[in-house]
């Protein structure tokens, strides 16, 4: 068992781990980062999330509600391994602070609770590490709880995630009697004391001995299934040897063509070091990941993960403090150093670097510099956001900023004093500059200030951060949902000509349009997830630069939709035909064609108001089902599966997003506290009796 917790950490590369901890609410992600650095040195006394007293949960808000807000990064050492660690939110509404955290990480933790196995939010969030092409390995926790089994756990994820769980340990005792794990790969024994303070390595139990020899047969068999290694060795020796098996599980593990399972109970200080191991042994370092790409000058390039290679780093949260503003960067190439000067790609400005710290979530210390693989912050930079990058002036590199998903509920707030408006401008511009999910802007129509966020509870969190952060006194008007508008029964060979002569050169434009609704299959050259456009004209009446800038009219028209100035999403538009003049026509008038043309053909087509949908998984007390159901079917939801499981029963019903706003305290008094729910995004849907035909108005 690797017990020297205070080795120096290798300065090369691979010794470094960049690492996420990624879960589903409540699987307890924030407690295994805080047992893990217990265990490292890091701390000196164990965290409790019920006791507002972890390392990474630092913010108020964070221990007032017991959940993860905000992504913390931690820095600890194992074995002579930097391990930079992100502990990630749980929660749906704050998807986007894992989408940055994912962007800028080599391998992940997946925690999975051992009772509930694969849940919504962990499903999300191992989609968006697909996504990124992130490793990771499995910790199945919480194997001490009344019904926790791991077999069941483990079935989940191969049916949910659609991946292959290789499981490298065996449970040794049931729910409170679960006292450590026998190791298959080295066959061994791991049982911690009662307090979790100390590991005891032995032999396999008698009990357990025939049980840990079928399971590492299966592992066996499994691996060699997938690793040509392993099937050489297993072909000629009838077995995989522990060497050529962990080197098969770190090569399956960086190809994602399979997952290693540990298990563990984070709480009982049970299986942290087996899970340190894995982490060490199987997920990637910097040296072992693509080199970073981006763009200069329109050309793609690499930088390698490498010290003396020009600078390259990628900004993927700010966070303004007391004593100032703190930039987080993943550093991809070269070396930065206090002092040094950095260019802002993106803003094409430098900037300063002032203070390098080496992160501890809420805590901070000074290092002198930072290189290739590094995740720390910085302090004097005065305008980079998330998402930009940082290089060397002399060797500038554009890097892909992390994807940033649209808001889909909205507030109106407002200064309870007058002369606090200008304050309140303020703190709103801090927060969209911290949280790039979020968004401000006026409503035209009402003057109000619209602040727009993930879901209910993310505007809350971050309304009451104003309060907390600023002493405002702030009032919130009920959330509204952003709808979409679309198009159910287009129209063909809408004709507009867009002539303009008002001395000097004038405009002339002449498009023949068809309009039809659009769903994305992956088939249309040039299609996104919600517009197509394309050109069948021939004969070169209309130039290809006219139909380019045709084209970007189109996509200006689709801001606002004729049933209530909504973005219109889901279409195809084709221009079929067109005329040019000699002097007169340019790529401005057919732009403004463009836009002028779709405007009226959505006038003339029949129109849909879309409403955000979410899946909403409902756990409940058997009692409490009936008053649910009806409450759902209240909300306008549609029931799409409902499971029993220990005297509860999991419902899982599609519902209206704004059907759902005050639906957390309408469940705690129909089940007396006993009910909990979590919601997903799925898309959009037909609101009811909205269609709009040939401009009637929406009903």
């Amino acid at each position: 068992m690797r017990t020297d917790l205070h080795r120096h950490p290798t300065s090369a590369l691979t010794g470094v781990r960049n690492l996420g901890i990624l879960a589903h609410v409540d699987a307890g992600k924030t407690t295994v980062t805080e047992r893990i650095l217990y265990l490292t040195g890091t701390t000196h006394k164990r965290g409790e999330v019920h006791d507002g007293t972890t390392i990474t949960d630092f913010d108020p808000q964070e221990r007032d509600r017991g959940i993860t807000i905000f992504a913390a990064a931690v820095s600890c050492t194992w074995d002579g391994h930097r391990i930079n660690l992100i502990d990630t939110p749980g929660h749906v509404d704050f998807s986007d602070e894992v989408e940055r955290s994912l962007r800028v990480l080599d391998g992940a933790v997946a925690v999975f609770d051992a009772v509930a196995g694969v849940e919504p939010q962990s499903e999300s969030v191992w989609r968006q590490a697909d996504r990124h092409g992130v490793p990771r390995i499995a910790f199945v926790n919480k194997l001490d709880r009344a019904g926790a089994d791991l077999d069941t756990a483990v079935a989940s994820i191969r049916e949910r995630l659609h991946t292959v769980p290789l499981v490298v340990q065996l449970p040794i005792g049931k729910e409170d009697g679960f006292t450590g794990v026998v190791d298959l790969l080295r066959m061994r024994s791991l049982v911690w004391a009662d307090d979790g303070t100390d590991v005891q390595e032995g032999q396999v139990p008698d009990d357990l001995r025939e049980e840990a020899h079928r399971r590492r047969g299966l592992l066996e068999e499994t691996v060699a299934e997938l690793h040509p290694d392993a099937l050489e060795e297993f072909c000629v020796e009838s077995t995989v040897s522990a060497p050529t098996l962990a080197a098969a599980l770190r090569d399956l593990t960086r190809t994602h063509e399979a997952v290693v399972v540990v298990c563990g109970s984070a709480y009982r200080n049970r299986g942290i070091e087996p899970l340190l191991e894995a982490v060490v042994a199987y997920l990637p370092s910097p040296l072992d990941v693509p080199a970073v790409r981006g763009t200069l000058d329109g050309t793609v390039q690499e930088r390698p993960a490498d010290p003396a290679a020009p600078f390259a780093a990628l900004v993927f949260k700010v966070n303004s403090t007391a004593t100032g503003r703190l930039t987080y960067l993943r550093v991809y190439s070269g070396t930065i150093r206090k002092g040094d000067t950095v260019l802002d790609v993106g803003a094409r400005r430098t900037e300063r670097i002032g203070r390098i710290l080496r992160v501890q979530a809420g805590r901070h210390s000074d290092v002198d510099r930072a290189v290739a693989g590094d995740i720390v912050a910085v302090i004097g930079l005065k305008a980079a956001r998330a998402g930009a990058t940082l290089s060397a002036p002399a060797t500038p590199l554009v890097l892909e900023p992390p994807s940033v998903a649209d808001p889909v509920v909205s507030v109106a707030v407002e200064a309870r004093r007058n002369i606090d408006t200008d304050r309140l401008v303020s703190a709103l511009a801090r927060l969209v500059e911290e949280d790039p999910s979020l968004a401000v802007r006026t409503d035209p129509e009402t003057g109000q200030t619209v602040l727009s966020g993930m879901g209910e509870l993310h505007l809350e969190v971050a309304v009451e951060k104003i309060r907390r952060a600023h002493g405002l006194d702030v009032g919130v008007g009920r959330p509204q949902v952003a709808h979409r508008e679309t198009v159910v029964r287009g129209v063909s060979g809408l004709v507009y000509r867009h002539v303009k002569q008002d001395g000097g050169a004038g405009q002339f434009a002449h498009v023949v349009l068809d309009v039809e609704p659009w769903e994305a299959t992956g088939d249309d050259d040039g299609g996104t997830t919600d517009f197509v456009f394309r050109s069948t004209v021939v004969g070169g009446r209309v130039p290809q630069e006219f139909v380019r800038a045709m084209a970007a009219g189109c996509r200006d028209a689709l801001a606002e939709g004729p049933l209530g100035g909504h973005p219109v999403t889901g279409l195809r538009v084709t221009l079929t035909d067109g005329a040019t003049h000699s002097k007169d026509s340019s790529e401005m008038a057919f732009r403004t064609a463009g836009r002028l043309a779709l405007r009226e053909a959505l006038r003339n087509s029949a129109m849909v108001l879309l409403e955000p949908l979410v899946e909403v998984t409902v756990t409940v007390p058997d009692d409490a089902v009936g008053g649910v159901l009806g409450d759902l079917a209240a909300r306008r939801g549609r029931v799409s599966g409902s499971t029993a499981r220990a005297g509860t029963s999991v419902i899982t019903a599609a519902v209206p997003l704004a059907e759902l706003f005050g639906y957390a305290t309408r469940l705690r008094s129909r089940t007396q506290g006993r009910g909990t729910f979590t919601t997903r995004a799925t898309g959009y849907a037909p609101v009811p009796s909205t269609v709009s035909s040939a401009g009637a108005p929406a009903r």
